[in-house]
């Protein structure tokens, strides 16, 4: 596994939200197929109030020269390498000609020049900002290499020769484009990977030892759960899995919940021992006693993950598979090894076992004992008071997502976005795909004015920008047949399209003069057209107003009886693929809740029980929900996380709290009091070691750079903390007060067996048997 670890790689393909069937996957799939791909752009921006004085925009020539050397740079479009259309009567052809030549001898040549480029409306609002002085630079990258390890090599390149030309001019440049955002990422992700396991393992040694004060007691469980990871990494391998933002959470995951089972099961050997004084006997009721236990708390927490399989999206579907099957990997590892590991070491001495003696633990438990024997009704209203206000803060709650929701404020990558939407109206691809039904549908003079018509209406919403289509091309080709005079860059009548699609078609067809930009928005037959648009990360809930406007907007334009009429690109799939999502995380927490209600019943046998422990274990969910409602933290993928993996994790204390009481039962001769008293002096230690390592373990998310696994960290870390605190007090009242209602003959006879005192093999009275070879050595 440790081999197959090292050949796991890193994911470089969008996470696929949307199944594969839904509506919206396939409108952007058949787009893919008609027009390309549209998310390999990286745009590179400047201010400059003097970008035509001549040293200013020779060091911009140079940099776009620089960057067309770089290998993977397919093309560039800036105002240096802008191009113009001019007419040739002759060949009765448009030729392509570049506005600005390689060398430029003097600033008033510069100044000619870029009164020809102004008197361009085609690159307004596309390459320049005039009223801010704000200049782009496109640029189109292999996909084939963003697909592959290689991208971060590229994107990395293009950065250096942008931050080389930076250093020279003094000027700042601003970075952007989903391919630009993705590879930043994922240098990110990778050395998260690292600090998350170093940070969850160094915390683990600190607890371990802290609790145990024991070299064995540390080392032991850092090798059992570094194997667990090695056995993860090695499953995503076998598997063909790749490390994505979720995936790579795997490792620490994996070590912070994989250390409770040796707490658990350390802090057991050590009361055995600490009562008969025997070695193997005190391992073997480890086994014994809360095997089953354990089994079934590890079961709980990996049904937790695995219920993401049921989401449809293939990120989470891995993520849940791999982490619920390791987790269980975990467990079997943790009880053959722990009994194995201890038995060929030498007893635990006297300063081991301090931390059964702990005056700061026991003090918590005697208080919590207290409060559940004398004022169980101040715990039963405040918990009503608890469940009544998260109501309130659950109806608080928004839903949301951004394309870039994981990326904090205070980041450049997301500064620069917010800066390119306030200089170009955004750069989130909007496509909408118009089919005419009918070929050389689209060159009829009534669909140019209807996209016309439709492209004026959506002019009116600020998150938009100017639109990019067939008539764009066509304006700039009328005003290359007027010979470049600024005020026909218009819409041509029906007798000036003929003339000028006849230019545009011969030069088409002439390779000399350049590629024709007109089957970028056209298809073969010339049946399908497209308007492309850049619009600004406005979020899932904004998203959803606005796409059914745009539904609207079309259909008052193209009829649907004799058009057919696709909204598509990444905004759209994004936003789709982020409700489908949330709406599927829901299910699946519904499902934990089923799943490990089930498993509870197969342990004890007594839907009442079942109940009792799904109160404890529900209530903080809700009041991590209120917390949500209350400060304005949304509904999203990445926060919807939180309930399912809590959820798992949190009821593990119950399982063993029930377990105990049920073993204490029948050595207190059923006094439901006594056993409550008795669990929670056992188990309670052990819970309360389990949640530091859980709360802090789960807290160092909190540092990461994404706020999707920032949120993650906090929230699950508040759920367990509301979890224990609400086992520790509410359950042990809710057993002592209502017992007559709870701990009933069908709880008595589990359906699991749980082993007491009187049925264990005293080990004492056993002798080892000597064989008679054996004899005959002595």
């Amino acid at each position: 596994m440790a081999y197959q670890a090292t050949q796991v790689e890193m994911s470089y393909e969008s996470a696929q939200l949307l199944p594969k069937k839904d509506s919206a996957y396939v409108d952007y799939q058949q787009f893919r197929e008609l027009f390309g791909e549209e998310g390999n752009l990286i745009v590179v921006g400047v201010q400059d109030a003097d970008f035509f004085k001549l040293d200013h925009f020779e060091d911009w020539h140079r940099l776009v020269e620089n960057l067309d050397q770089i290998d993977g740079v397919e093309n560039l479009l800036s105002v240096s390498n802008a191009y113009n259309l001019k007419k040739n009567q002759e060949k009765r052809q448009f030729e392509i000609e570049e506005i600005f030549p390689d060398k430029i001898d003097s600033q008033e040549q510069l100044d000619s020049l870029a009164s020809v480029f102004h008197g361009l409306p085609f690159y307004r609002g596309l390459l320049y900002n005039q009223e801010s002085d704000f200049y782009l630079l496109a640029i189109t990258v292999n996909k084939d290499k963003m697909k592959s390890k290689e991208r971060e090599k590229l994107v990395l390149a293009i950065k250096k020769t942008c931050e080389t030309f930076s250093e020279e001019t003094g000027l700042d440049l601003h970075y952007s484009g989903l391919p630009y955002i993705k590879v930043i990422n994922s240098i990110k992700i990778k050395k998260e990977i690292y600090l998350f396991s170093g940070l969850a393992l160094l915390l683990c040694v600190i607890t371990l030892f802290i609790f145990f004060r024991s070299f064995k007691a540390v080392l032991f469980p850092i090798l059992i759960v570094i194997s667990g990871v090695l056995w993860a990494m090695g499953t995503m391998s076998l598997f063909g899995f790749k490390i994505t933002l979720l995936t790579g959470m795997i490792p620490s995951l994996l070590i912070v919940i994989g250390i409770p089972n040796s707490i658990y099961m350390l802090n057991k050997y050590h009361h055995e021992f600490r009562s008969h004084g025997n070695n193997i006997k005190a391992l073997q009721r480890v086994i014994i006693k809360i095997g089953n236990a354990t089994f079934l708390t590890n079961l709980t927490t990996a049904s937790g993950f695995a219920t993401f399989v049921i989401t449809n999206s293939e990120v989470l579907r891995q993520f849940g598979v791999v982490a619920a099957l390791n987790i269980l990997t975990l467990f079997v590892l943790s009880l053959l090894l722990i009994p194995i590991l201890f038995s060929f070491s030498k007893p635990p001495g006297r300063r081991h076992m301090k931390h059964l003696e702990s005056r700061v633990f026991k003090t918590i438990v005697k208080r919590l004992e207290t409060i559940s024997q004398n004022h169980r009704k101040l715990v039963y209203f405040s918990t009503i008071g608890v469940l009544l206000l998260g109501f309130y803060g659950i109806s608080l709650i928004k839903s949301s997502g951004f394309m870039v929701d994981d990326i904090p404020e205070s980041d450049i990558i997301y500064k620069d976005l917010k800066y390119f939407e306030e200089q170009i109206d955004g750069l989130m691809p909007l496509e909408i795909i118009i089919d005419t039904k009918r070929q050389n549908g689209v060159m009829n003079l009534s669909n140019f004015q209807r996209i016309e018509r439709l492209e004026k209406q959506l002019e009116d919403y600020d998150e938009l920008s100017s639109s990019m289509s067939l008539l764009n091309i066509l304006k700039f080709s009328k005003q290359a047949f007027y010979n470049g005079n600024e005020r026909y860059y218009s819409l041509p009548n029906n007798q000036e399209k003929n003339f000028i699609l006849a230019y545009a078609s011969e030069s088409e067809e002439d390779e000399a003069a350049g590629v024709s930009a007109l089957h970028s928005f056209l298809d073969s037959s010339k049946q399908v057209t497209r308007i492309s648009i850049r619009m600004h990360d406005v979020g899932t809930k904004r998203m959803e107003e606005l796409y059914t406007e745009f539904k609207q907007e079309v259909d008052s334009v193209f009829p649907p009886d004799k058009f057919d009429v696709t909204i598509t690109g990444s905004s759209v799939t994004f936003f789709r693929g982020t409700q489908y999502l949330v709406k599927n995380l829901f299910s699946s927490l519904t499902l934990a809740i089923f799943l490990i209600s089930t498993f509870m019943a197969i342990m004890f046998f007594s839907w009442r029980m079942v109940l009792m422990s799904l109160i404890p274990n529900i209530i903080p969910l809700i009041f991590t929900a209120a917390i949500m409602g209350f400060t304005g933290i949304p509904i999203k993928a990445s926060t919807i996380l939180v309930f399912s993996i809590a959820f798992g994790i949190s009821v593990d204390n119950t399982i063993h709290f029930l377990a105990k009481y049920r073993q204490e039962l029948t050595a207190t001769g059923w006094n439901i009091q006594q056993s409550v008293k008795r669990a929670l002096r056992e188990t309670g230690v052990s819970m309360m070691y389990t949640f530091v390592v859980l709360f802090f373990g789960f807290g160092v998310y909190s540092v990461s750079q994404f706020g999707g696994t920032a949120a993650l960290g906090v929230l699950v870390s508040l759920t367990l903390f509301v979890a224990i605190t609400s086992n520790l007090i509410l359950l042990p009242s809710l057993l002592a007060g209502l017992e007559k209602y709870t701990t009933t003959k069908s709880f008595h006879e589990p359906l699991l067996q749980i082993y007491d005192e009187e049925e264990d093999i005293e080990l004492d009275d056993l002798e080892i048997e000597r064989t008679q070879n054996e004899e005959k050595d002595a």
